[in-house]
């Protein structure tokens, strides 16, 4: 048999076809295109399945069930999304809505919550009992698995990673808080240090690689280091601190076997992994322990949260 899995998110909606192995033999996806009715965005879901499901070669009746990573705060519960400000929704009942579409069971899940169980499936902690996951990206996004299970609170609101907060009375954070880890770590906050760090230097070489402020991304300040210009390596290391702060924390609460990080920057391989590992070695408390949590970088990228969604499925 076969699972769709659909990662939901504020650009794209993608529905995969997921094997017993853990592999996504077809895929589909169309733009979220909010703002717009949650109706619409919810049969595009089912359309999105269905044209995945065609590509596989398969029929519906070859489908266990559907999946649903979503913003948010999502009830597996009863299978409302209770809210997902950066779709609009409020108390959807997204997985009777998709059901009733597609005539399958629809589980749900928080879309960083389905990328770790992802992760735990088929990727990174594919070996342990415990992890967590970080995703940095726009914001800041964390799942957490504890004895193989998603661990999401008492209210399915749990682990906002990205909102506990790191410099007291710091940065604005989109949450309403300041000094949020993600105000920090995530690429907004390191385009935003960048932006800073030139308009004080107006010698440094991240001039001539952006070209302006408003080109500035996440890229531009290590190019700079890596062409010999201090202030961009002091952006870089100040970020590769605020994140190492974080990630520390994250050890410091929950010792899980397994620290995985997942988005864009960790294209930069051993240049972000290298230091983060001298902060986590030295800081962590428990440095002096013979069992310490395994840095590493997610292996599933963008499938993560379609695996993990399809791995919902019972």
């Amino acid at each position: 048999m076969y699972r769709v899995g659909i990662d939901l998110g504020g650009t794209n909606i993608v529905a995969g076809v997921v094997n017993d192995r853990h592999e996504i033999v077809a895929f589909a996806k169309c733009k979220t295109a909010c703002p717009r009715p949650s109706e619409e965005i919810v049969a595009d879901m089912a359309r999105m399945t269905r044209e995945a499901v065609k590509k596989a070669g398969i029929t519906m009746d070859e489908v266990k069930g559907v999946g649903v990573g979503s913003p948010g705060v999502c009830n597996k519960d009863t299978g409302v999304v209770e809210r997902a400000a950066n779709l609009g929704f409020e108390n959807l009942p997204i997985c009777a809505m998709l059901s009733e579409m597609l005539g399958k069971k629809v589980y749900i899940e928080n879309d960083a919550n389905a990328a770790a169980l992802g992760e735990f499936i088929a990727g990174a902690a594919k070996d342990v009992e415990s992890c967590v996951c970080i995703t940095l990206g726009t914001g800041v996004g964390g799942g957490v698995i504890i004895d193989g299970k998603v661990f999401a609170g008492s209210n399915f609101a749990g682990t906002e990673l990205g909102h506990t907060v790191i410099v007291v009375d710091g940065e604005p954070c989109s949450c309403g808080r300041r000094g949020c880890w993600e105000a920090y770590a995530s690429a907004t906050g390191l385009i935003r240090q960048t932006r800073r760090a030139m308009e004080e230097h107006r010698d440094s070489k991240m001039w001539n690689i952006a070209g302006s402020l408003d080109k500035v991304d996440g890229r531009t300040p290590f190019e700079a280091m890596r062409a010999g210009d201090a202030a961009g390596k002091a952006v870089v290391d100040r970020y590769i601190y605020y994140i190492a702060v974080g990630l520390i924390n994250m050890i410091n609460i929950f010792q899980p076997e397994v620290l995985c990080v997942g988005g864009g920057i960790c294209k930069e391989g051993e240049t972000l992994l290298a230091p983060l590992r001298k902060y986590i070695d030295a800081e962590q408390f428990s440095k002096y322990s013979e069992k310490k949590t395994k840095l590493c970088v997610a292996a599933l990228g963008n499938d993560a949260g379609i695996i993990g969604a399809a791995g919902l499925v019972e």
